[in-house]
């Protein structure tokens, strides 16, 4: 039988991840076109990755049942309001024998605020090779994220708020190693939805594209010795790209296998190669951010 505090943080975990679920459930009030709503918490902005989730929400409730996600493109364009609804326009770019083609753009106060191309495909037998998955330590062996982030408090913002996603990094986290000074620009991390997901692959999908976003800049900050709210750095996400090569589970452990090959013009890029643990490489993820250093 668990213990009372254990089962707590299970059910506290389930409750925020059925709070993710109903997020990404939109409303539809016309034929290809949605209706997100953001959390009641704190936040200047939308996150980002709840956007790409709920994007990806509007286009799959658009295409056959036969069909997989296998590709997103997205571009972030303004920040999102999370105090109003954030209406999804889908466009029915191609039907094909064999591959689904989408876009959505998500519109507030008038305007777009970010925009997605998504393409979705049968399956089909045929050439099958990967790269091999990074030898690291398992997850159990490794602390929670609230006991990685318990010593810093309030100073970081995610320690107010739900947590959907349960991370086990495998390297210290920016806001540890920046007492260390830059480091190679690399972050591992362990992640999986916090309970139980509906067996939906769509959702399965969609709740990774939302946590895809959560870490991987990470391995930018991690080459300059420098973290989230801590350092005179402040950030957003520009375009995101993922790649879904084999069926998985969210809510089952995936290692994020995160690099950044370079940092220039305030912007930052970083790639992801995502695992089961199994070995099995699922998902490879690319994105661009802003990164500017505020001036004193």
């Amino acid at each position: 039988m668990p213990e009372p505090a254990a089962a707590g943080a299970v059910a506290a975990g389930q409750e925020a991840l059925d709070r993710l679920v109903g997020l990404l459930d939109l409303e539809q009030i016309e034929e290809d076109m949605f209706r997100g709503r953001s959390p009641e918490v704190s936040l200047q902005r939308v996150f980002g990755g709840q956007v790409a989730g709920q994007a990806l929400v509007a286009v799959g409730r658009t295409v056959p049942a036969d069909r997989q996600a296998h590709s997103l493109h997205a571009y972030f364009l303004r920040p999102g309001d999370p105090a109003v609804p954030i209406i999804y326009l889908v466009d029915r770019i191609r039907d094909g024998r064999s591959f689904t083609t989408r876009r959505v753009v998500a519109v507030q106060h008038g305007k777009p605020i970010f925009n997605l191309s998504a393409s979705f495909a049968r399956l089909e037998p045929g050439l099958d090779h990967q790269v091999a998955m990074p030898e690291v330590p398992g997850p159990d062996e490794l602390p929670t994220l609230a006991e990685r982030a318990a010593p810093y408090g309030d100073e970081l913002h995610f320690n107010r708020l739900p947590r959907p996603i349960d991370l086990r990094y495998v390297d210290d986290p920016p806001w540890v190693s920046r007492s260390n000074g830059p480091r190679e620009p690399t972050q591992r991390v362990w992640m999986r939805a916090d309970g139980v997901l509906p067996d939906d692959p769509l959702v399965h999908v969609c709740a990774l594209t939302y946590a895809s976003d959560m870490t991987l800049l990470d391995s930018v900050l991690a080459a300059h010795g420098l973290a989230w709210q801590l350092d005179e750095v402040v950030g957003a996400s520009l375009d995101h790209a993922m790649w879904f090569h084999r069926p998985f589970r969210a809510d089952e452990w995936l290692l994020y296998d995160c690099e950044s090959p370079s940092a220039a013009g305030a912007r930052g890029l970083a790639s992801g190669r995502i695992f089961a643990a199994d070995g099995r490489l699922v998902v490879s993820v690319v994105q661009e951010g802003l990164l500017r250093l505020r001036r004193s």
